[in-house]
């Protein structure tokens, strides 16, 4: 019998049955693809959550250490812990409850009892499978603040774990570790166990240094903060004095010694232009001055004069106090540089202060025939043309600007100085900027460069000096830390003639009364400033604005002139006004804080500034800074609305007890800490992790010597230390 033909039909019902037999294996095939893909990206998932954290390596996990501790060693009866309202306690229980509640908001409230009572345990927020985790007859664990609410005992939000009848309790304290988003506690204590098992953990310091210091190996120290031991000092582990906390604190100051001892090596390595000359034009200005500089302004200038002699870039902050003359420090410095030969250039962060600047220098300079340049971003096409063909020639010997400096198009003849003033205001980036403008290749064997310390001649390539100025004052210890790079100048005395300043903090329901003092020194000749935070109404903070006062006091003192200056102004809106309170044609100027820094105006003897409440520490004693520098007795009034706040407490107190502006940075350290306290230097530069810079000074001080030490004599070892506490994240050429 001839084989029957495979008709369309026949061929289409065999590939459905073939099909159908197929199904429950392909089905089966593909559930176990998507199980396995999911369990394959369950770790990515939290290893994507770990990296946000900046947690990629073991090394990285290792150093992820606990911020507190929880002691879950001990279990509570529910009756006793009634008792201890207010403090933190662990029960264990049994689930008799389970229900959500709406009142007086949506909450999830469960009850659980030992032998000795019952406990509420009360959720506002809360997952619908939290219901079915807690379901009755469910024993679990829970920690956390007891308090008496209207059923009874309860705890709000506890830490808690579903447990089997007679769990073990821990027998050492439990690690708290700083999270992420999604990061639990459980799956960071398992990230970081794992990590403990995968580090290397070769010490990077040698044992006889170790010893000298003192130190606790550093695998030891680690595994002991991870997971303390039960007869562990657990006061010590809270306060961060434990030897294990100690060596932590200690490498972690070392690795930013050397990183910026670094830094400033790597900067000597470049060549810079010696500006040798004290000539003519340092000697006329000298002579020609109003006044004589004062010892310490002498003692600054000597200083920075023998950094402008070398052939390596002076990196140098000088400091000092509202009003302690730093302008003509920097004026003197450029004329180091004129003398040389070179352009000299000084940026400000607001152009009322690059005004300032350029009005006080060139009233200096001019007259002995230096050639001042004045850019910024308001000027008109024609004028900016003129400035930068002037700057690009070398015409204008001293340039002094804004931001406007760092922009394309501006090039200099020869860039020997760049000056900084206000230098937080400004990121890293924009100082580099000014920097590069002056970035000069000099054929090799053209210059003597310095060499690095390490024994390696120094690249071609020159850039100008740089000496940043900043009125806010840096506590010591914040000196050898996050300016260890840095050379540090300090102009530690007013000029003389200067009168001291009295601070009054005054409740705003007292306004009349101020606004007669203010009447009062406008009819003796005196002028005054009204400082407010905001240009318009806020609802949301609703303090007084500039406006709003300017208005005020207009109507409430008719036969007085007052002006009004603000940011939102076109700049000569701004400077008209500026001119003519400077010229004493008006009585009283409300302001916002864009009089906070150099404005200089002696006959200025009042200053009020409103809601001093809002505005921290460092910029209340910048704003009291604008009087008090003529011979009248100056007042500055705190105006602020009740009820304070403990922080605003703080500051306005300081501003009525001390006039003392490294007082009150080193007060103003304490409230923000050094991160919000340093600012724009740090862009880019993690902040301390561990060490204290209050507590811990003696280790800032161990740290540097020993980071001197390993620079000069164990390269290997530095190198070591910061691979470990630094890794791809030691931006170290910072400027």
């Amino acid at each position: 019998m001839p084989a029957l033909k495979s008709t369309p039909a026949a061929k289409s019902a065999a590939k459905s049955d073939a099909a159908t037999a197929a199904a429950p294996a392909a089905v089966k095939a593909k559930g176990k693809a998507k199980a396995a893909a999911k369990t394959a990206a369950r770790p990515n998932k939290v290893a994507d959550k770990l990296a946000r954290l900046g947690l990629k390596t073991p090394a990285d996990l290792a150093l992820h250490l606990p911020m507190r501790y929880e002691d879950e060693t001990q279990v509570v009866p529910i009756a006793e812990a009634g008792f201890m309202g207010g403090s933190v306690a662990q029960v264990e229980g049994v689930v008799t409850s389970c229900d959500v509640q709406f009142r007086p908001r949506r909450q999830l409230v469960v009850t659980i009892a030992d032998d000795s009572g019952p406990l509420v345990m009360r959720f506002l927020n809360f997952y619908g499978s939290q219901t079915k985790q807690l379901a009755e007859g469910t024993r679990i664990r829970a920690r956390g603040e007891v308090r008496h609410g209207f059923f009874g005992v309860e705890m709000v939000h506890p830490a808690y774990k579903v447990i089997n009848e007679g769990a073990p309790l821990p027998t050492a304290l439990t690690p708290v570790y700083p999270a992420g988003e999604g990061l639990s506690q459980t799956i960071l204590r398992k990230a970081v166990n794992d990590a403990l098992f995968q580090l290397d953990w070769h010490d990077t310091l040698p044992e006889s240094l170790r010893a000298s210091l003192g130190l606790m190996p550093f695998e030891q120290a680690v595994r002991l903060l991870h997971n303390p031991p039960a007869d562990v000092d657990e006061r010590a582990l809270e306060e961060r004095s434990h030897p294990a906390w100690i060596r932590m604190k200690f490498d972690e100051l070392l690795a930013q010694q050397l990183s910026l001892k670094r830094a400033q090596l790597a900067r000597r390595n470049k060549g810079a232009p010696p500006l040798t000359v004290n000539g003519d034009l340092s000697s006329r200005l000298l002579q020609a001055l109003p006044f004589q500089l004062t010892p310490a302004q002498r003692r600054v200038l000597d200083e920075i004069r023998a950094d402008l002699r070398q052939p390596y870039p002076m990196q140098r902050l000088l400091q000092g106090d509202v009003g302690s003359g730093k302008t003509v420090v920097a004026a003197l410095a450029a004329a180091q540089a004129i003398d040389s030969g070179y352009q000299a250039v000084l940026m400000a962060p607001t152009e009322i202060l690059a005004e300032q600047h350029f009005h006080k220098i060139a009233a200096w300079l001019e007259p002995l025939g230096v050639p001042v340049a004045w850019l910024t971003g308001s000027l008109k096409k024609k004028e900016k043309l003129e400035a930068l063909a002037d700057i690009a020639s070398g015409h204008a010997r001293l340039v002094i600007g804004t931001h406007a400096l760092i922009q394309e198009g501006v090039e200099f003849e020869a860039l020997g100085l760049v000056v900084v003033d206000e230098q937080h205001r400004f990121g890293v980036g924009q100082r580099l900027a000014l920097r590069n403008k002056g970035l000069t290749d000099v054929p090799a064997g053209d210059g003597t460069n310095a060499e690095n310390g390490q024994g390696n001649v120094a690249d071609t390539a020159t850039v100008p000096h740089q000496l940043m100025m900043s009125a806010t004052p840096i506590p010591r210890t914040l000196a050898m830390t996050y300016y260890a790079d840095l050379e540090v100048s300090v102009i530690d005395q007013l000029p003389p003639g200067r009168t001291p300043i009295v601070t009054r903090v005054v409740d705003q329901n007292r306004r009349e009364e101020v606004i007669t003092r203010v009447h009062a020194a406008a009819l003796e000749g005196r002028q005054a400033y009204w400082v407010c935070p905001l240009i318009e109404e806020s609802e949301a903070l609703q303090l007084q604005t500039a406006t709003d006062t300017h208005a005020a006091l207009q109507a409430a003192l008719p036969d007085l002139r007052v002006g009004l200056v603000h940011g939102r102004l076109k700049p000569a809106e701004k400077q008209a006004v500026m001119d003519a309170f400077i010229r004493g044609e008006m009585h009283v100027l409300v302001a916002t804080t864009v009089i906070e820094v150099g404005v200089d105006v002696p006959n200025a003897s009042l200053m009020v500034i409103e809601h001093a409440e809002r505005f921290g520490l460092s910029q209340l004693h910048q704003l009291r800074g604008r009087v008090g520098r003529g011979a009248a007795a100056s007042v500055c009034l705190l105006l602020y609305q009740a009820p304070l706040g403990h922080v605003a407490k703080q500051r306005l107190m300081t501003m009525r007890e001390t006039t003392d502006g490294f007082e009150i940075a080193r007060r103003d350290l304490e409230i923000r800490g050094p991160g919000e306290f340093l600012g724009a230097r740090q862009s880019g530069q993690a902040l301390l992790r561990f060490a204290d810079l209050e507590t811990d000074q003696w280790l800032v001080e161990k740290a540097r010597d020993t980071a001197a030490m390993l620079l000069q004599n164990d390269p290997p070892t530095v190198t070591r230390h910061l691979a470990r506490w630094l890794g791809d994240k030691e931006e170290f050429l910072k400027v």
